[in-house]
Parts: C-alpha cells; sequence; structure tokens
C-alpha cells in the first residue's frame, strides 16, 4: 500500500513539475511581452487574455490540489461586473477591472515562485522514488561500465569498485524507504506552497472584515436617520392635520346650534383634513415598505414604481422564486432611488429595468438615454451603495458624456421559492 501511494505521488509530482515549469515559464513570456505592447496599445487588448490565461493555470493548480491532497485554496477572484461591455471598450474595462483585483498579483508573484521552488517541490517525490533504480544497477554491474566512463558519482558515492556500488545500493534504498514514507507528504508540501501564495492574505481579509464593518454602522446610521424622518413626517404631517380636524369637530360641537352653516363648514374641512392625513399616512408606509412589495414580490413592485414614473420605463424581471425579504425591500429602495435620478439629472425619455438572479446573485441594470455625466460620489447613488453594501453588495456606474447610463447593482443572496416569476412590461 506505501509503495503504491508512493508511485502515484512520485508519477504526480513528476507530472506536476512539468506542468508548473512549461506553464509558468510561458505564461511569464506571455505577460512580459504584452505588458511591454502597453505603450503601444496592443497590449491593453492582449494583456486580459493572457491575465485570464495566469487565472486557468492557477484554478488547475487549486483543483488539483484539493482531488490529490485535499488542500483547499479558495480562489477569491473578484467577479468581472455585470455591465461589461463587448469589444474593444469591454477588453479596456477588463484589463482595469484585473488590475484592481489583488488576487491578480497574487497569481503573477505565485507564477514566479512556481517555475523555482514550486518545480523543486514537485520533483522531490519523483526523485526519491526513481533514483534509487539507478543506485541499485550501478550495484548489479554498470559499476563495471561506468568508471571507464570517467569520474562518476551516485549521490555523494564516488564509484571506483564493488564496494563503492554497494554504497549506492545502500544510498538508494534510504532514498527508497524515505520515498515510501514521505512521498504523499512532499506533494503535500508542494500545494501548501501553492496555498500560501495563492490563498488571500490576512491582510486582505482584515480590509474585507474592515468593510463590512463599515457597512453595517453606515446601515445603523441610515436606519436611525430613516427613523427620525418618519417621526418628522408624522409630527410634521398628519398629526398637525389630526390635531386641526380635532380642533375643528370642537368648534363645531360649540357652534352646532348657535351657527348650523359655520358648523357644515367646518365639519368639510375636518373631512378633507382627515383624508389628506389618511393620505400622508398611507405615502408614509409606502415609503417604509410598500404593501405591494411584502404581497406580491419585487417583479410587481418595480412595475407598480415604474408606472408612477413621469417617463416610459421599460421594466423586464425573471426571478426564480423570491429574495429575502430584507434583500427585496433593499433591491426595492435602491431601485426607486435609480430611477427617480434617472427623471431628476439625466433628462432621459426612455428607462430599462432588467432585474435577473443567477449564480447566488440578484442582479439589477438600469440604462437611461439621457445625457449621461453622472457623478458616482452624489449622495443618492452614494446611499444607493451604502444600502447595498449591508448585504455585501455592489454597484457599479458607467455614464460617458453624452450617455447612455448604466448603473448596475448586485446583490448575493438565494431565493426562497423554486416557482418560476417571470414577467415584463413598458410603463
Amino acid at each position: 500500500m506505501r509503495f503504491r501511494s508512493a508511485a502515484v505521488a512520485a508519477l504526480r509530482g513528476l507530472a506536476l513539475a512539468v506542468f508548473s515549469l512549461a506553464g509558468s515559464i510561458v505564461l511569464i513570456v506571455l505577460t512580459v511581452v504584452s505588458g511591454v505592447l502597453m505603450v503601444t496599445g496592443v497590449g491593453a487588448f492582449t494583456t486580459p487574455w493572457v491575465l485570464q490565461g495566469v487565472r486557468w493555470f492557477a484554478n488547475v493548480r487549486r483543483a488539483l490540489a484539493a482531488e490529490w491532497c485535499g488542500v483547499r485554496i479558495p480562489a477569491a477572484y473578484r467577479p468581472f461586473p455585470a455591465d461589461l461591455r463587448t469589444g474593444a471598450t469591454g477588453q479596456i474595462e477588463k484589463l482595469g477591472h484585473l488590475g484592481k483585483d489583488p488576487a491578480t498579483w497574487r497569481d503573477l508573484r505565485w507564477l514566479c515562485v512556481d517555475m523555482t521552488a514550486g518545480f523543486l517541490t514537485a520533483l522531490l517525490p519523483a526523485a526519491f522514488f526513481l533514483y534509487p533504480v539507478e543506485g541499485y544497477a550501478i550495484a548489479l554491474g554498470l559499476w563495471r561500465v561506468l568508471p571507464d566512463a570517467g569520474i562518476y558519482w551516485y549521490g555523494f558515492v564516488h564509484l571506483t569498485g564493488p564496494l563503492s556500488a554497494l554504497a549506492a545500493a545502500l544510498l538508494g534504498t534510504v532514498l527508497l524507504a524515505i520515498a515510501l514514507r514521505f512521498n504523499p507528504l512532499l506533494l503535500r508540501a508542494h500545494f501548501l506552497l501553492t496555498r500560501a501564495l495563492l490563498a488571500p492574505a490576512e491582510r486582505d481579509l482584515r480590509q474585507r472584515v474592515d468593510e463590512l464593518t463599515r457597512t453595517r454602522h453606515d446601515a445603523v446610521d441610515t436606519s436611525a436617520a430613516e427613523l427620525r424622518r418618519i417621526e418628522r413626517d408624522l409630527h410634521d404631517g398628519a398629526q398637525a392635520r389630526l390635531v386641526a380636524v380635532g380642533m375643528s369637530l370642537g368648534t363645531v360641537e360649540a357652534l352646532m346650534e348657535k351657527d348650523p352653516v359655520r358648523a357644515k363648514e367646518l365639519l368639510a374641512r375636518a373631512r378633507s383634513d382627515s383624508a389628506d392625513a389618511l393620505a400622508e399616512l398611507r405615502d408614509l408606509v409606502r415609503g417604509i415598505h410598500p404593501p405591494v412589495l411584502a404581497e406580491r414580490g419585487l417583479a410587481d413592485a418595480v412595475r407598480a414604481l415604474a408606472l408612477r414614473m413621469p417617463v416610459r420605463v421599460e421594466v423586464a424581471v425573471d426571478l426564480p422564486g423570491r429574495p429575502p425579504a430584507s434583500v427585496e425591500t433593499a433591491a426595492y429602495f435602491a431601485i426607486s432611488e435609480t430611477l427617480t435620478n434617472a427623471v431628476k439629472h439625466s433628462g432621459a425619455e426612455r428607462i430599462r429595468l432588467d432585474v435577473g438572479h443567477r449564480d447566488r446573485v440578484l442582479r439589477i441594470s438600469v440604462t437611461d438615454d439621457g445625457r449621461g455625466g453622472a457623478d458616482p460620489r452624489g449622495s443618492g447613488l452614494t446611499g444607493i451603495e451604502r444600502r447595498l453594501g449591508t448585504f455585501d453588495g455592489v454597484l457599479a456606474i458607467s455614464s460617458p458624456a453624452g450617455g447612455p447610463t448604466l448603473v448596475t447593482m448586485e446583490i448575493p443572496c438565494a431565493l426562497s421559492s423554486p416557482k418560476t416569476s417571470s414577467s415584463s412590461g413598458t410603463a
């Protein structure tokens, strides 16, 4: 059993050594050449392909590490934006995304090590297992031929006669014993070295934790501000109208017998104030959590939202189920704010809203044909980014001068129901 596992580790190590040396050299040369071509502009188009090749090469090593030695190496690549364009512009955007991803630089650093230390650590199991064959061949008579060719060494044994040939056999036996005992561990050491270079650094993880902590604090601040807004709206709106209604009814009670005409006028005003108070309460409740969102889900809620917009809004929703209620609420208000910004600031005549779910991510895109030039640092877009950040979501904006503007939002989530809910329409 040990012999079989040592042999398997040796063959795998030999394959890895060849694979790592050849693949790393080719990819490093391509990366350098593509980087040099950046000065001519050609590299901007070739570099994304080369870096994706490096990423594929690293993912193959991750798969082998998990399958052969049970070593899990997290990928931690940032996903490409959903609004990534095609053609030359898309290649440039892809290059920028890859350049900002720390995992890209980890992959390149690993390539340099993989062709040196990685090659040696992969070769060790094969060397310990196969090198003893030469020692046994020397002991069986090869030593009679080799000295005639000049000075010959097997390891640290200088071959001069039968005794040195026996020493070579003993050295080969020691190496084989090491292979039988340690070959699987040596192969695992190669993958542990790979993991040390490819896995996210603790600093990156701390930065991620800090970012999540900040977004949670932003969410708490946003919730507190929302509560203050609700309190202010109640105090200045519905509460004031209800107080006026109470005062009017008190006056009506006093004038009922003395001045019936005046009393009827006050009753009519009280009825109007109560209707206005009810409308404000309904608007307030809708601002907290729209009833249609709770009752019918995100698809119908965004369609109803689009109907209230003063410009034409095309809506396409494809959700095989419903996201969690908190995600639905965040997505709804993010869409509402984005549509409102498009109507107010872009001068658009047509807006396109797409909502879908794929790879456990809720994806939302809002495109308008307005003048473009949206400021990502604007308070509205910053508020949307904070809202999405609460759920580890991201916001991407493409708004060149002259338009069009594309706002993409992604929120990681699972859907709660397997039923299909697809809808599309125009408001």
